[in-house]
């Protein structure tokens, strides 16, 4: 970033390095300015281990999965000096060590925005790179990240449809919990097993560091005994004023539900509404498949 592109940058709060290390070096929370100069550097890795550790994963998770990224506000110039714009759905597995603060995100997006490529491919190689990068940091690359660009002709093919499955919402039931609940969780191995996918569009958490609303809609699939569903509902409206990033709070649901409710086989997959032109959609599952296709909710 040039000195002339350089807002200054209040003090940062000491306690937020306490909150998750990685932290006071990132940009949210904080008065920034955009750049028009190309900088990787501006993405800012987070390391997943400490609020793992919360929800009692020291070692392997007991799940794989992948976090969704879509950007809506990616652009760059063609060798003529041309704007080109597109949108970039980006699959970030959940085996990083590190995911990716979304203001920085969104900061190093918008710095290529004057930047001249040669095609859409070498943007999205840049992108590929840059990122795998960031979400690597500090250990040893074991893996690399999908990214798929969508150039405006293909607008058209990009979908927007509900998740499949039973709506929890359709319960009328008391909530009075709105912080997490995982005591609310209950299955019943005295009946037979059954396989579910129930769905909620009622899911609120809040950005751990600002406090701001992060509006979602959440589906659970899972076998073996059946799982309360008016208890799995109460549970869901718990994050209502919880506050931790969108990653974070699908760990906590999966594991809740798999240490409470004990099911032989579970996926949790959030799709969250975007904010600042990136929406986020962690998915987890203790079984290996095909991640969901990244198709877009109506709030998204």
């Amino acid at each position: 970033m040039s000195a002339d592109s350089t807002a200054s940058i209040p003090a940062v709060d000491p306690t937020r390095a306490a909150v998750l290390p990685g932290l006071a070096d990132a940009p949210l929370g904080r008065s920034t300015a955009y750049t028009d100069t190309y900088d990787p550097t501006l993405l800012c890795p987070l390391p997943r281990a400490p609020k793992r550790a919360e929800i009692g994963i020291t070692g392997t998770p007991p799940f794989t999965g992948a976090d969704l990224w879509t950007a809506f506000e990616l652009s760059w110039l063609n060798e003529r000096g041309k704007p080109q714009v597109a949108l970039a759905h980006f699959t970030i597995p959940a085996e990083t060590p590190n995911l990716v603060e979304s203001k920085s995100f969104k900061l190093y997006l918008n710095s290529l925005h004057q930047t001249r490529f040669a095609s859409a491919e070498a943007v999205r190689e840049r992108l590929r790179a840059d990122v795998s990068e960031a979400l690597w940091r500090g250990s040893e690359r074991t893996g690399s990240i999908g990214v798929r660009l969508r150039l405006p002709h293909e607008w058209e093919a990009e979908a927007v449809q509900p998740l499949a499955g039973l709506s929890l919402d359709r319960l009328d039931v008391e909530c009075t919990h709105y912080q997490p609940a995982p005591e609310l969780l209950r299955a019943d191995p005295s009946q037979p097993p059954v396989q579910e996918v129930l769905t909620s569009d009622l899911l609120k958490s809040n950005c751990l560091v600002t406090g701001q609303p992060d509006w979602g809609s959440v589906q659970i699939a899972y076998s073996g005994a059946p799982i309360d569903q008016e208890g799995l509902l109460r549970y869901l409206v718990s994050f209502r004023q919880h506050q931790e990033f969108h990653e974070q709070c699908v760990e906590r649901i999966f594991m809740d539900i798999w240490t409470r409710c004990r099911p032989v086989r579970l996926s949790v997959y959030a799709r969250y509404t975007r904010r600042g032109g990136l929406d986020i959609n962690p998915w987890r599952t203790s079984h290996p498949q095909q991640p969901p296709l990244n198709v877009r909710t109506a709030r998204q």
